[in-house]
């Protein structure tokens, strides 16, 4: 249960880390902010896998850039799909007789 505690606020961190590193506003909700970063945590943890760079000594720069760099490319990906969800409904203005 603590595990999933700590797993929410770095996704909450993370995600908002990246709401701050891409520019213009994003209408995205508090809930998608932490899928986002959780997502993105756990890509960029993949990703410095590969690279070799996920255990070094001291504090983990480059894993953190990586995890805020990948989730900051969900939030651009996804802020026009979250917007444009309800906005196109081809029956929505025909009228029936």
């Amino acid at each position: 249960m603590f595990q999933l505690i700590w797993i929410i606020l770095a996704g909450l961190v993370i995600g908002l880390l990246a709401r701050l590193a891409v520019r213009g506003p994003q209408r995205i909700p508090l809930w998608l902010t932490i899928v986002v970063g959780i997502v993105g945590a756990l890509v960029g943890n993949i990703i410095a896998s590969v690279l070799g760079v996920r255990h070094t000594g001291g504090f983990d720069w480059i894993r953190h850039i990586l995890q805020v760099g990948v989730a900051a490319g969900l939030v651009v990906l996804l802020t026009p799909l979250w917007l444009n969800r309800n906005t196109h409904r081809p029956d929505e203005h025909r009228q029936y007789r």
